[in-house]
Order: C-alpha cells, then structure tokens, then sequence
C-alpha cells in the first residue's frame, strides 16, 4: 500500500518521519549503510508498511543552524520528491557524507533513490544469512 506523501501540496506530514529515540537506535543497531558522494543511508524494516525519512545532521559538522537547516530541507525534498521511487515499508535514516557538503537537489534524488534500495537490499541479506545461520546450529553431532 502506497500512501501519498502530500496531504498538502509540498508538506511532509508527521508519519512520514522517523521522531523516536528508539527508531533511531533501531536503525543504528539493525539497519545495513550504503555510502555515496553527498550521503550515507541506513535502511531498516518498520513493520509499518511506509517508508520513513530520519535525518542526522551533526552540529560539529554544521556549527550554525541556518547551515544545518538548508541541508535538512534539501534531503527532505529530495525524499518527499523521490517517495515513489523509494522502497516500502523501511526507515531511511540520512547522513551527508562529506563535512560542509552543500547538496544539490537533482543529484541527490538520484543518489538517495540508488543508495536506500543498495541499503535495503543488504538488510534482506543479512536477514536471510542470520537465520541460515542460526538454523544450521542445532544438528552439529
């Protein structure tokens, strides 16, 4: 089930956000990265059937806050743009990549489509190499 992102034309609604700790924590303990020029991308399944944005802006690497918020929006709009062409049902946590990136917009619509699927499918192989494991560990003779 796919749900329109826009419940106002350019908004990004409430449940379209990963806001909790917990999600957050999830996401750093369970999700798989994959890497690109402008971002880094962690995926994780959210049993929720939509996919989720979390953002992770470091002070240290933005000291001021207009800096900050310029890249929060710009990898917002990019996932609210790319939502269709994201994988469902996950949480994509972005990171910039690079100290003092400025993000453009096109480029990393590209790269976060591209990199949330790449992420995605490291989580479902880890899930899948986990339990072949735990499997084969009972009948040892």
């Amino acid at each position: 089930m796919i749900v329109p992102l826009r419940n106002k034309p350019n908004g990004f609604p409430p449940w379209a956000r990963v806001r909790h700790q917990r999600d957050f924590d999830r996401a750093w303990r369970e999700g798989r990265r994959a890497r690109g020029s402008q971002l880094v991308v962690v995926a994780v399944e959210n049993q929720l059937g939509i996919t989720r944005l979390g953002l992770s802006v470091g002070k240290k690497i933005w000291r001021g806050a207009v800096q900050r918020n310029r890249v929060k929006r710009v990898m917002r709009e990019g996932f609210r743009l790319s939502y269709d062409q994201l994988p469902t049902g996950v949480d994509l946590v972005l990171i910039a990549a690079k100290p003092k990136l400025v993000p453009q917009l096109a480029s990393l619509q590209e790269e976060l489509v591209h990199l949330s699927h790449k992420a995605y499918r490291r989580y479902r192989e880890s899930l899948t190499t986990s339990t072949a494991d735990t499997k084969g560990q009972g009948a040892t003779p």
